[in-house]
């Protein structure tokens, strides 16, 4: 804190600070550079892959994405509009109890008018505790209750108030603008290189276009002319202001004139890469699936249903989709050790509701269809478990391996990538470790702890290899235009005459496996856009 005020009174104008104010600046700039230098001696050398995975960032980052800033400007103006007809509603709703939908007076109103069931999924586990919240994930959840007598109806409209606001576009666009340099319109440096501390992968920054909705406008340029002439949105673009924004944030990055966007990503990259790392036969067995252009989804809904999988595709392409959207929910929140928990809550989000009875069974078939996973899991643990219990030596799961040198918990990935976990402790019978971050949060005074367990080792180690895959395609296409990346996702600008050969290339290199990945299936999709999409 002191050091950003003595920037402020001795680097902004009107410069109202004093010699002492000036030597004390120095200082802070001198203890900053003595902290920087012992930091980067304690610090490994960087491999020369990841330095040059560095540079393809930094490179990416420099040349920057085109933003759209009269579209941005245009939705921040609806988005002011839209905020003042919430509040409106919210203190109309609440006959006046409620005045700001940010108030802590509106989450007790909410909980309070709430049915027993519908007070449980209020509930969320913080800090240790279990604490009411009206997070996103609980709106989410409590919209999704049809009962009248759990959520009333004038509650929910409420709860569907709060979740515009504070899902509301406005601070992206605004940001977005903002960020555009002055000369030419193009936002940069988005991308932080190894943001994501337990897996390396890369983190937004400024833009955070990993945070961006996934589902974009169908007609993004009617929307825009309609955005720029102030007509109404509603209903001809979406049910709600804040729907139709959310759909125009993508759209707002554009291709330079005479360029058109190639946006390629894998397909069900983690669904391949969790399976191939357990090395495994049964795990061999899951990527035939792949292999043979089979769908996993329907897969696992004839494992699911006693069915099989032609009879489950028939049902799919006749328009009966129910089954195979289990088996959708299924792999999205199992394949990390999920259990009816994380399937209901998936399932929430898909349309899909069992009874906890009925979800057990739905968790136990897929375990049964995949039992790859259950192993895996069990041996990620047993080789985390020995890591800390031996130091100095290297215990295996499939194409992992940990390694504790007493005070980090290491990971190696079949790239030859290592990862940690920092300061990790036995505590009882569980592990810990520093959740370090890139950006503390803004009144930490040390770093937070996390527990490890197999589940979230299987998630990181799958995630960190998923982005190795990333990082060995943008280390060959980045030359060809690359201004986006998204965790699956890459996106290049190509000038349009040359636009169906570069959409080739792009799936060719994304289709093609690492050296090191020898065996995973991979295959990719990708569009040629005239404005970023989904």
């Amino acid at each position: 804190h002191r050091g950003a005020a003595l920037v402020r009174k001795c680097c902004l104008p009107p410069f109202k600070h004093t010699e002492q104010d000036m030597q004390d600046l120095f200082d802070y700039c001198a203890q900053d550079v003595r902290a920087m230098r012992a930091i980067s001696k304690s610090l490994r050398e960087l491999s020369a892959d990841e330095l040059a995975d560095y540079h393809v960032n930094e490179r990416i980052n420099d040349r920057g994405v085109l933003v759209d800033v009269d579209l941005c400007q245009a939705a921040v103006r609806y988005a002011q509009a839209e905020l003042v007809e919430i509040e409106r509603r919210v203190v109309e709703l609440t006959e006046g109890q409620v005045t700001s939908v940010r108030s802590p007076k509106m989450r007790a109103w909410v909980l309070e008018r709430l049915g027993p069931q519908a007070r449980k999924l209020a509930r969320a586990f913080k800090g240790g505790e279990v604490k009411d919240s009206i997070d996103k994930s609980v709106r989410a959840n409590l919209l999704a209750v049809e009962d009248e007598d759990e959520v009333p109806s004038t509650v929910a409209e409420v709860i569907q108030a709060a979740d515009d606001l504070w899902a509301s576009s406005t601070a992206k666009f605004s940001r977005l603008a903002r960020l555009a340099d002055e000369e030419d319109d193009r936002v940069r440096g988005a991308f932080v290189f190894a943001g994501g501390a337990a897996t390396g992968r890369a983190s937004s920054y400024g833009a955070q276009v990993h945070n961006f909705p996934r589902k974009s406008a169908k007609e993004p340029d009617n929307v825009r002319r309609a955005m720029l002439r102030g007509h109404d949105l509603v209903p001809t673009y979406g049910a709600r202001v804040t729907d139709v924004l959310k759909q125009m944030l993508r759209p707002a990055l554009t291709p330079a004139p005479g360029h058109v966007f190639v946006v390629a990503d894998w397909s069900a990259i983690e669904g391949r890469v969790n399976p191939w790392l357990s090395g495994s036969a049964a795990g061999e067995a899951k990527l035939d699936i792949y292999r043979k252009g089979l769908d996993p989804y329907i897969f696992n809904a004839a494992a699911t249903f006693g069915s099989t999988y032609e009879a489950v595709k028939a049902e799919y392409e006749a328009g009966e989709a129910d089954k195979r959207m289990v088996g959708k929910v299924q792999e999205l929140a199992l394949a990390f050790a999920g259990s009816i928990g994380a399937f209901a809550s998936m399932g929430r989000a898909y349309g899909v509701s069992f009874s906890d009875a009925q979800a057990q069974r739905v968790v136990d078939a897929w375990r049964r269809a995949n039992p790859w996973a259950v192993a895996f899991w069990s041996d990620l643990e047993r080789a985390y478990w020995s890591a800390m219990r031996h130091p100095g030596h290297e215990f295996s799961a499939g194409r992992v391996a940990y390694l504790y040198d007493r005070q980090h918990l290491w990971y190696v990935l079949p790239s030859s990538r290592v990862l940690c976990y920092p300061y990790a402790k036995v505590e009882g019978d569980e592990i810990t470790y520093a959740k370090a971050a890139w950006k503390p949060a803004a009144d930490a005074t040390e770093w937070p702890r996390a527990r490890l367990w197999r589940g979230l080792a299987c998630e990181n180690v799958t995630q960190a290899a998923a982005h190795d895959i990333l990082r060995s395609a943008l280390r060959v296409l980045e030359p060809d235009g690359v201004v986006l990346h998204v965790h699956d996702e890459i996106v290049v600008e190509t000038p349009e005459a040359g636009a169906e050969a570069m959409l080739a290339r792009v799936q060719q290199v994304m289709a093609a496996p690492p050296a090191w990945a020898e065996g995973l299936p991979l295959a990719s999709e990708a569009k040629i856009m005239r404005r970023y999409g989904k």
